[in-house]
């Protein structure tokens, strides 16, 4: 077992085991717990009592951050020449179609979103291999597919991100960076579990939200009382 860091000690000697901190006291945590040199992600993991491998139990959806991801989002936007002056005046990064979808062919993927039209998915299709694994791949249900791609792009450098639950029945996702204020941190993890509540399947019995807990990169978790969260 390799040895603690002066800094992990520190951090596990701020962060009571088992127990369970108020939103507002897991955000501070978090903070307190940081020490990488850049601006971490905060990171939440939620833990759902749905049974994924169930069509009708699976949740995905997407949300808008109140206060972004602090990310600088890069959208690549694959559409029609008409449409091309509305994306790059939304704020898109790249704008175009053949010349992309070759580039991507190739193996290029460094974007962080792609937004397209719906006439356009037959000719994408076949970049599911290179995009699918990477989780780039333009979704109707994630508004990624769409015929007004300016709104899209738009919604996406304002904060709007997507999430699914994976085959444990957790959703994790960033939702922010340490650097923001205690409030804002705690307004994004709300909508975001604002969202999951709201997406909670019909089918799925017995406690909703099982666990959740805040962390940033590279950081100790910390458990948050989802009362503190639900409520």
């Amino acid at each position: 077992m390799s040895k603690l860091t002066k800094n992990q000690k520190v951090a596990l000697s701020k962060i009571e085991a088992g127990k369970a901190y108020s939103l507002a006291e897991a955000v501070e945590k978090v903070k307190e717990v940081t020490y990488t040199k850049f601006d971490a992600s905060l990171d939440i993991d939620v833990r759902l009592g749905v049974d994924p491998r169930k069509a009708n139990q699976m949740v995905r959806g997407v949300v808008t951050l109140p206060h972004g991801t602090g990310k600088q989002v890069r959208v690549l936007v694959l559409c029609t020449p008409d449409a091309e002056s509305a994306a790059k005046a939304a704020g898109a990064d790249y704008v175009g179609l053949d010349e992309y979808i070759e580039k991507i062919k190739g193996g290029w993927t460094d974007v962080d979103v792609i937004i397209t039209q719906p006439a356009i998915m037959g000719k994408i299709g076949a970049l599911g291999r290179v995009l699918g694994p990477r989780g780039l791949m333009p979704n109707p249900k994630s508004g990624t597919v769409t015929t007004d791609v300016a709104k899209a792009v738009e919604e996406v450098k304002k904060g709007k991100i997507d999430f699914k639950v994976d085959k444990n029945g957790i959703v994790h996702s960033s939702i922010g960076k340490v650097s923001f204020t205690p409030e804002q941190m705690r307004d994004n993890a709300r909508e975001f579990i604002a969202t999951l509540i709201k997406l909670k399947p019909a089918t799925a019995k017995g406690t909703y939200i099982k666990s959740i807990y805040l962390s940033s990169t590279m950081s100790l978790g910390v458990k948050v009382d989802t009362k503190s969260v639900e409520a």
